[in-house]
């Protein structure tokens, strides 16, 4: 059994196939809004973070929602379809070829925390034969009042935070607790990446995606090494799904964004 892992990972490095994370991402031009802001563009695609691609083509989700000041508000209508790049620029690939992604443009009209989230079709792997569903949200702080940033959803699996998800530096301690059906997920393996604008290179094997686990409580913490947007995923597995008349497992992940912020000049 070794002896044949060993061969069908070898085949995956020859065939240049790629094991790297999937991770939803659900990306705000900001995650502090301040006046005169107003409007606030958010951009919704699948890919592999740290690599910077092959992004996957993604269906529309199908919900987009807020909850901001105890109430959820239902964004799904403003949805609009967008086409991504296959790899992202800094790659410098010469493929033109692109895929489908979403966006949005959400008007802040209250001061508070806004947990924006969404949760997409289930996503087909082909080459893992497996559906893939990260429900996944991020918080975005509006005009500095504090207001619910550790808010439960109530989503079939979720990220609470622990520490404030916004307002951090690079090399601040980031805690969360995974609830699965509103019970803590213990055991659970936590994928996180960084989502790379280019200024992280020549990266590979397990440097690619950090791992660690929730304890029996269902919490985690992870120490953000520097400054820009990280992904946090929950693995865990939903009921199987059928295609082609055929059943395939479910992959039900939670995933949360947040941006860490470079250390002030000289500390």
């Amino acid at each position: 059994m070794k002896r044949f892992l060993l061969i069908f990972l070898f085949c995956l490095w020859g065939w240049g196939i790629n094991v790297w994370a999937h991770f939803l991402v659900l990306f705000p031009e900001k995650d502090l809004v301040s006046f005169p802001t107003r409007n606030l563009e958010i951009r919704i695609f699948f890919t592999h973070p740290m690599q910077g691609g092959p992004a996957m083509d993604l269906e529309r989700p199908l919900k987009v929602g807020v909850w901001v000041r105890g109430k959820h508000f239902d964004l799904s209508q403003g949805l609009k379809e967008i086409k991504w790049p296959l790899y992202a620029p800094w790659r410098g690939e010469k493929s033109s070829q692109k895929v489908r992604a979403w966006q949005f443009t959400y008007q802040f009209k209250r001061p508070g925390d806004h947990i924006f989230y969404v949760i997409p079709t289930p996503y087909f792997e082909p080459s893992e034969e497996v559906f893939i569903q990260q429900i996944t949200k991020v918080i975005v702080n509006a005009f500095g009042a504090e207001t619910g940033w550790d808010v439960y959803l109530g989503l079939p699996i979720e990220i609470v935070p622990l520490v404030r998800p916004y307002g951090l530096w690079a090399g601040n301690l980031f805690c969360g607790l995974v609830l699965k059906n509103g019970k803590p997920l213990s055991g659970a393996e936590i994928e996180v990446e960084y989502l790379n604008d280019g200024s992280v290179k020549e990266v590979s094997g397990p440097f690619v995606t950090q791992v660690l686990k929730t304890n029996q409580a269902g919490e985690f913490c992870y120490t953000i090494p520097w400054a820009g947007w990280w992904g946090f995923a929950v693995l865990s597995e939903g009921k199987p799904l059928k295609k082609d008349g055929r059943e395939y497992p479910l992959e039900l992940d939670a995933v949360i964004w947040l941006r860490a912020y470079p250390s002030p000049v000289g500390r």
